[in-house]
C-alpha cells in the first residue's frame, strides 16, 4: 500500500467530515453508520478508522471545526481596534459569531448538534452543548466584569446576571432560526437583538 502524504492524509480527513456533516444532517446522527459516511466519501470504511477511533470521535471533530471560542471572537475584535470598549468587544464579537453562524456548513452543524443528535454509544450531545456554554459564559463573564470595573455596566445589573441575559437571548434566536432558518436572517434580527440588549445594559 502506497503511503499517503500528509496533504493527501488532511484531504481525505476533511471529505469524510464534510460527508459526516451533509448524512448527520439528512438522518441525524444516531442512525448514521460509519459505513455510510465512507460511501458517501467515495472512501472505504478502513479509511474512517485510519482518521477517527469511532463515530463519537468524529462527530466531536465536525463540531469542532466550526466551534468558535467566544474569546477567540474578542481577540479578533482587539485585534482590529485595541481601544475598543468591554461592551463593545462583546457586542462586536456577538457579531462576528452571527455572520459565521449563517455559513451554511456552520448552521447544519449547530442544527445538528442540537436537533439532529441523540444520545447514542459515546455521543453524549447535552454534555457537548453543557461544554460549550460554560466555556463561552466563563469567558464572556470575564469581559462584563471588566466593563463593571470600568464603570460601564448599570449599578443595577451583575456581570453574572447581564452574562445570563445574553446568553438567553442568543439560544433563543438560535433556536428560533434553526426551526425555520429562511424566516428570518440570523445576522440582521440579532444584531438589533444584541445592539438593543448592550444598550439596556451600558450605564
Amino acid at each position: 500500500m502506497v503511503r499517503k502524504t500528509k496533504a493527501e492524509a488532511a484531504a481525505t480527513r476533511e471529505a469524510l467530515l464534510d460527508a459526516a456533516e451533509e448524512v448527520f444532517f439528512a438522518k441525524g446522527v444516531a442512525r448514521t453508520s460509519l459505513e455510510q459516511i465512507a460511501r458517501h466519501a467515495g472512501l472505504t470504511r478502513g479509511a474512517v478508522y485510519w482518521h477517527f477511533k469511532n463515530k463519537g470521535d468524529l462527530f466531536m471533530a465536525l463540531v469542532q471545526r466550526v466551534r468558535m471560542p467566544f474569546q477567540s471572537l474578542m481577540e479578533e475584535v482587539s485585534n482590529a481596534d485595541p481601544t475598543v470598549s468591554p461592551l463593545d468587544a462583546i457586542r462586536l464579537a456577538c457579531h462576528a459569531g452571527l455572520n459565521r453562524l449563517e455559513q451554511p456548513s456552520h448552521q447544519r452543524i449547530l442544527s445538528i448538534l442540537l436537533h439532529r443528535c441523540e444520545f447514542f454509544s459515546d455521543i453524549n450531545p447535552i454534555e457537548m452543548q453543557d461544554e460549550i456554554a460554560e466555556e463561552c459564559f466563563d469567558e464572556m463573564l470575564l469581559v462584563f466584569q471588566l466593563a463593571q470595573q470600568q464603570q460601564l455596566l448599570r449599578d443595577d445589573i451583575t456581570p453574572e446576571i447581564a452574562t445570563r441575559l445574553m446568553q438567553s437571548t442568543l439560544g433563543g434566536l438560535f433556536h428560533d432560526w434553526l426551526r425555520n432558518p429562511d424566516a428570518f436572517s440570523l445576522r440582521e434580527r440579532g444584531g438589533v437583538l444584541i445592539d438593543a440588549l448592550m444598550a439596556m445594559l451600558h450605564r
